[in-house]
């Protein structure tokens, strides 16, 4: 992806990013769809395909500090520690 990225995309800890390259479009698809069920992102965006380079791409903006709709934790931020539960 050649396309610059905006600062407001990056402008605090737990917003990223993610370019994304794949085998085919249905494998791209799949990622993006799981990725919007972890965190918050911009859901399931255009897929390209750029001419003399291998595969489709795409790109998704996220939010990695929502926690997925388990109520699993997601990364740790600053100063926190995951606890673990009686599961594990």
């Amino acid at each position: 992806m050649d396309s610059v990225i905006d600062a407001r995309h990056v402008s605090e800890p737990g917003l990223v990013v993610l370019d994304i390259t794949a085998a085919d479009e249905e494998t791209a698809l799949a990622l993006m769809d799981e990725l919007q069920q972890l965190w918050a992102t911009s859901g399931i965006t255009a897929i390209r395909r750029d001419p003399a380079q291998p595969g489709v791409r795409a790109r998704v903006h996220a939010d990695i500090r929502r926690t997925n709709p388990r109520g699993e934790a997601g990364l740790p931020q600053d100063g926190e520690e995951q606890a673990a539960t009686a599961d594990q």
